[in-house]
């Protein structure tokens, strides 16, 4: 049984084993080893993950066995738009998908937030089970970024949205 609780800095090297993992098995088939190895050194620095964890209007969960982390969830409220919070990342082990670990703590994500109005994610356009999973929570297609200016990681992104209760 898994229980979501917030992320402590002693989680963090098993929360960066989960998304190294998570990351390889979503993303290695439609962009290749390479291009994912070039994403998680980028994103997924210990003191990146840290600066994640420290963030004051912040949320970094993690679901824990008491033993293992199956699952992780960070969202963040928007420094660009009013009353919207940003879903970061929510990965849940491959091995432990569709047991509830994801759908809990995406629930738990929802309430940390009582001034946010609306939540926004990203999703690869090609990654069919994360989209169905957002859609059955309740999500809609707003928009899409390309990120295909230089600097940028050049995978097009879908953009949706959910009213959060109470709104």
């Amino acid at each position: 049984m898994y229980f979501v609780r917030t992320a402590g800095e002693r989680d963090l090297e098993k929360v960066r084993a989960l998304l190294v993992e998570s990351f390889h098995a979503t993303y290695d088939d439609l962009h290749g080893k390479t291009k994912v190895d070039d994403l998680i050194a980028h994103l997924f620095t210990p003191a990146a993950l840290k600066a994640r964890l420290v963030r004051k209007d912040a949320e970094f969960l993690v679901a824990d066995d008491g033993r293992k982390i199956g699952g992780m969830g960070y969202a963040a409220m928007s420094q660009a738009l009013t009353k919207t919070v940003i879903l970061h990342l929510l990965y849940v082990s491959p091995a432990l998908q569709r047991q509830g670990i994801g759908r809990d703590i995406f629930s738990e994500l929802e309430t940390c937030f009582p001034d946010a109005e609306i939540m926004r994610l990203e999703v690869e356009p090609q990654n069919a089970a994360a989209i169905a999973f957002y859609q059955a929570h309740g999500f809609t297609e707003v928009g899409r970024n390309e990120y295909s200016a230089p600097g940028q990681s050049g995978i097009p992104a879908l953009i949706f949205e959910k009213t959060l209760e109470g709104h």
